[in-house]
């Protein structure tokens, strides 16, 4: 997603790396990328042209050797580069800002019109608006306005009950006249917003835009959303230009951000027709409708993730509760290839795991020009879906018989040497979760985790002089004591599922050493 207009900023900071001092030369070098990125990203050119002049601006003749201490106390260093990608940061939240994604609704029946081209996913976005509304304890009413295109007013109908709506829409009648009893019905049914879903054609004609100038006359909605597909670059600007003169919109939701989106109607929208970014689509369910942050955005084109909109969304799916009790547990040594499994169907339901990436900062450096493949999470969640419910809790029983691991990799269409890995993975996964836990200073300054005694106590007391019996007679802090290490070969072969993780052998081993330290201490006295 964006690659196209990040790639050019990217550039510009690698150039300015190093440099002592932001002159004309080199800050004319650095837009020069960002210029051909944006252009390549159909940004429209006087956009273009307006935003490279500000940034320009905001940079030039600046020496910038800037050493100091963050809020945390730790050194940091900012250069000619970081000042530059600071200037573009403030010209790109006001290039797109300021953000409004209110909603005004009338009482006792609001009104809300979607309006967009066809193929824009307006009847799919209708669903996400009426989801989104339901969180705000508002009952929709959708109305199956477009009686033109095959199918249109069965797949809203569909959607409605997606997202357990009401749904209406009487054969024969004309658009206008359809919207205006539609208001009159959800009086009826105690429905207090409505949305038309309007009709659109492949390109903006007179017949299109009269039919929708009447619905608008006749039924006065409180807003005028136009649907925009985010990979149509200035077209989508000419549209919106051409839409906003007719019907003078309120705002607009921009869709299939999460594909493959040059970015370019994102940022030219805007400045060309003052009229705000409301929503942002994100995905195919319903759920995936994001209000806009041009913060949000701007951080993600330059590759900076955007932490806020990562938290919303892991807010709208998981269990606080459960979070923590989830987090204990791991901490404790008790995670499960069940909780791993738990945990990925979770992250799925956020979105595709490159959006979820994008998000976190440093992660877009990382991925740059690779896409993370969805499926691959899909494999792992079919082996670990192909073992029964006690291999999940004990994974080592897989390894000690190969009749479960042959009968594993059949069961979810892969190789033996894929559940291997999967879980020699897991193990390495589960220890560090593990020493995490027994390291409070490590543990202290993970969110969440800012009472360390309360944790402490739930494992037991354990600290890091207990390492290397939990972990198998292995120190995994290293020799230093903070170098974690891979897991022995064969860890899974050769422990059971004793306290700690130890084998019997091993327990034995230690009661009796404890049973002769006890012995030396009862002579000396």
């Amino acid at each position: 997603m964006l690659e196209t207009v990040s790639k050019g900023f990217r550039s510009a900071r690698n150039f300015l790396s190093g440099q002592a001092e932001l002159t004309e030369g080199n800050t004319d070098e650095a837009l020069r990328e960002v210029r051909l990125s944006l252009l390549e990203a159909d940004v429209e050119l006087g956009v273009t042209k307006s935003f490279l002049q500000r940034v320009k601006e905001a940079t030039l003749g600046h020496t910038v050797t800037v050493e100091g201490k963050d809020k945390k106390g730790q050194k940091v260093k900012l250069g000619p580069a970081e000042h530059f990608i600071k200037s573009c940061y403030d010209e790109l939240v006001t290039l797109m800002g300021p953000v409004d994604s209110t909603i005004r609704l009338s009482k006792p029946v609001g009104t809300i019109m979607m309006v967009g081209l066809q193929g824009t996913g307006k009847t799919t976005t209708t669903g996400k608006l009426a989801a989104h509304l339901k969180k705000q304890k508002h009952r929709p009413l959708l109305v199956g306005a477009d009686i033109y295109r095959p199918a249109a007013v069965e797949q809203l109908r569909q959607v409605a009950e997606r997202v357990d709506a009401r749904f209406y829409h009487e054969e024969g009648v004309a658009p206008p006249e359809l919207c205006r009893r539609a208001v009159q019905k959800a009086r009826e049914w105690q429905c207090d917003v409505v949305l038309f879903d309007t009709a659109g054609r492949l390109a903006i004609n007179d017949e299109l835009m009269g039919e929708l100038e009447q619905v608008k006359a006749l039924t006065k909605p409180d807003n005028v959303f136009l649907v925009v597909d985010a990979m149509t670059g200035q077209d989508a600007v000419r549209t919106a230009v051409e839409f906003d003169r007719r019907l003078d919109i309120d705002g607009f939701i921009m869709t299939k951000l999460d594909g493959d989106a040059r970015g370019g109607a994102a940022l030219s929208i805007k400045s060309i027709t003052s009229k705000p970014i409301k929503f942002l689509g994100m995905g195919e369910t319903m759920d995936k409708l994001e209000e806009f942050r041009p913060e949000g955005l701007a951080s993600r084109i330059l590759g900076m993730g955007d932490v806020v909109g990562l938290v919303k969304q892991f807010e709208e799916v998981v269990d606080k509760d459960k979070a923590e009790k989830d987090a204990l547990r791991m901490m404790q040594g008790r995670f499960t290839l069940q909780d791993f499994l738990d945990q990925l169907k979770m992250v799925k339901s956020m979105g595709s795991i490159s959006s979820v990436i994008e998000k976190i900062p440093g992660m877009g450096e990382l991925t740059q020009g690779k896409q993370v493949d969805d499926r691959e999470f899909t494999k792992l969640e079919a082996i670990v879906q192909s073992m029964t419910m006690d291999e999940r809790r004990r994974p080592e029983v897989v390894t000690q018989q190969k009749s479960r691991k042959k009968r594993i990799a059949k069961g979810s269409g892969r190789s033996e040497k894929e559940v291997d890995d999967l879980l020699q993975r897991f193990g390495m996964m589960k220890q560090m979760m593990q020493m995490i836990g027994m390291q409070p200073s490590l543990l202290s300054r993970m969110p969440g985790f800012r009472n360390i005694g309360g944790l402490a106590k739930g494992l037991g007391g354990a600290g890091p002089a207990d390492m290397s019996a939990l972990f198998g007679g292995v120190n995994p802090f290293g020799a230093q004591g903070n170098r974690p290490i891979a897991p022995p070969k064969g860890y899974y072969a050769t422990t059971s599922a004793g306290a700690g993780g130890l084998s019997k052998a091993d327990r034995d081993k230690k009661a009796k050493r404890k049973a002769e330290k006890a012995a030396r201490k009862k002579n000396r006295r």
